[in-house]
């Protein structure tokens, strides 16, 4: 009788949004090389129309983005796919105030401050 091979464990999944291309790539890359299956969109609106097809345990945004911004983002994604975790990076002021309309709006969630050391953001992905 034959064992059937053991599972492999699946990676997980990270959708990185940011619409500096330069920025989601770049975080993509190192996610992939460190065993995520990561992928890269370049606004909100596609974060949310990537999610049912990549279906990502994870999602990370920039908050200032034209068009839809990283925290309409974060809470659409969130209504679509509530187990897949959120987190959000921005390397500008105006972030503290979309945080806080947020947080009245009942939305919490953590910022990393731009630009994102990869040792960092892989201690928050794996801890």
């Amino acid at each position: 009788m034959t064992e059937a091979p053991a599972a492999t464990p699946s990676k997980r999944k990270v959708l990185v949004a940011d619409d500096e291309q330069v920025i989601a790539n770049t975080l993509a890359i190192i996610l992939n090389q460190a065993g995520f299956d990561a992928r890269a969109v370049f606004s909100g609106e596609a974060a949310i129309e990537a999610l049912d097809s990549f279906q990502p345990d994870m999602l990370i945004s920039d908050v200032i983005m034209t068009g839809m911004n990283g925290i309409e983002t974060a809470i659409a994604a969130r209504r679509k796919r509530p187990n897949c975790k959120v987190l959000l990076f921005s390397g500008q002021a105006a972030t503290a105030d979309l945080l806080e309309k947020a947080r009245h709006e009942g939305h919490e969630f953590e910022v990393l401050a731009k630009p994102v050391h990869p040792n960092d953001l892989l201690a928050k992905l794996r801890g």
